[in-house]
Order: C-alpha cells, then structure tokens, then sequence
C-alpha cells in the first residue's frame, strides 16, 4: 500500500474482521460506516512533514499482521506571500494567546468520537476558484517558510458559507493566524476547518447540519485579501481536503 505526505488511506472492512489498528505505532479506531453498520472504516493519515515509510499493524482474533505504507511525495508547489509584519513576527503581547490557541486545538482533535455524525456524503463549502491548493510551500514575506494546511477559495467579503457535513461545533472564535474561525467535528476523527471570516453564525457544541450556513467570508488573521481557508484534520493532522472527500465519498457512498 501507498500514502502521500499529507494525505489519506481509507480502510473499509467487514465488522467481525476488524481488531486493533494502529499507525507508526498510534492507535488508529475503526468506526462503523454510516452507510453499512455491517461494515467499519478506518482513515489512516500522513502527515505534511512526513519523511519516512509508515508501519501499520493489527491484530484480530489472536494474530498480529503488519503492512508497510510506502510514503510518496506529493508533487507540491511552492508560493511566495505578503503579509502584515506582525502575522510573520508576532509581538510578544501576541505568543501567550498564540500558544493557548494551539493548546486549544490540539486538545480538541486528540479527541476521536467512536462515531460518525454524519450518514451523507462531504461537500465544499463554497462553490468558487481555488486560489491556493493544500501543500503550497509558503514564504511569508521573504522569511517565514511554512506548508498550505489546506484550500483557499476565492470569495468576496459576506460570502455565504456552509458546513461540509453535519457534526458539532468545537471552535467558533476569533484566532491570531485563523482570523474568525470554524471548526466541526464530524465524528471518527474527521474535523472540518473554516478559517478568515468576517462573521460567525454557529456557536461552540452547536449541532450543524450538512449545508447550513456557519458564517460569512473575510479577510480577517494572517490573510492577503478575502477569502475561505477550508481544511480537513484527520486525528489532528491536516491532510489535503480534496482528497479526502473524494476517497472518502467514493468508498462509503458510491455503489
């Protein structure tokens, strides 16, 4: 088997076969599929960073079988950006509400529901050109070099946009880099992200439903201009949005 840095594998298997997995050694959980509670799947996720082949083992009834998940490099492009100096060199005002604010994210998406929320396919959230695709190597200004976590969508400024499946509201706040921002845990691991809007409309533990309204586009945290930051974490690492919704549309809700 295959996976792409900062991509995913998806896993389907009948229920009764499907033990323990895990990951490079990091428990990976199997979640019935919403389309065939006879059958489970499992997202197996490389992270952007990642440089070495993965190690995925499982055990079922007794008997331990180990694949190794052969890492290939995603063929991404690079961009030079310009940015205010005080989203590339933070004042130190700023690091305390920088750190709690990842603190705070990574709390959330350590945190795998044993289910899916959601029994329809994923869609994107606004219907428009793509301006930056996920995995862009960034400068920013000529010096801070960082990766593209997901897709920006050109959008003008009250944009209507609309969650991609329906789940439960873990982040809905203003954030230093993300601007206002959108987070919806769909269950399983599965978290949608919607970053630089100029209003929220959803509040945090809200329920959403697949295409509700969740806010208005903007320009607002570390932005060149207007529009939709749309990204995908999978048990915290961010994996290319497109991707994941093709793969994972086409194995549990095409026939």
């Amino acid at each position: 088997m295959e996976i792409k840095n900062g991509d995913v594998l998806i896993l389907k298997a009948p229920k009764e076969i499907t033990g323990e997995l895990y990951l490079d050694k990091k428990r990976i959980f199997w979640i019935a599929d919403p389309n065939d509670k006879n059958q489970n799947i499992a997202i197996l996720a490389a992270n952007y960073r990642q440089k070495n082949d993965m190690v995925a083992k499982s055990f079922v009834n007794g008997k331990t079988e180990t694949e190794i998940l052969k890492l290939i490099k995603g063929n991404y492009k690079s961009e030079e950006l310009k940015v205010e100096p005080k989203k590339v060199n933070p004042p130190k005002s700023a690091l305390i509400r920088i750190k709690k604010e990842l603190d705070e994210a990574n709390k959330i998406y350590a945190v795998t529901e044993k289910k899916y929320f959601f029994n329809a396919p994923f869609i994107i959230p606004l219907s428009s050109y793509i301006t930056s695709n996920f995995g862009n190597a960034r400068t920013f200004n000529g010096n801070l070099k960082s990766y593209h976590s997901g897709i920006d969508y050109r959008a003008v400024i009250g944009t209507e946009i609309i969650a991609s499946n329906d789940g439960i509201v873990r982040i809905a706040k203003d954030r230093y880099y993300a601007g206002n921002s959108v987070v919806i845990d769909h269950g399983g691991g599965i978290f949608s992200q919607y970053y630089h809007l100029s209003k929220i409309s959803v509040q945090p533990n809200e329920r959403v439903n697949r295409g509700q309204i969740i806010g208005l586009s903007g320009q607002s945290g570390r932005v060149t201009g207007p529009h939709l930051h749309f990204g995908i974490a999978i048990n915290g690492i961010s994996v290319n949005p497109l991707s994941f919704i093709e793969q994972f549309n086409s194995l549990v809700f095409e026939r």
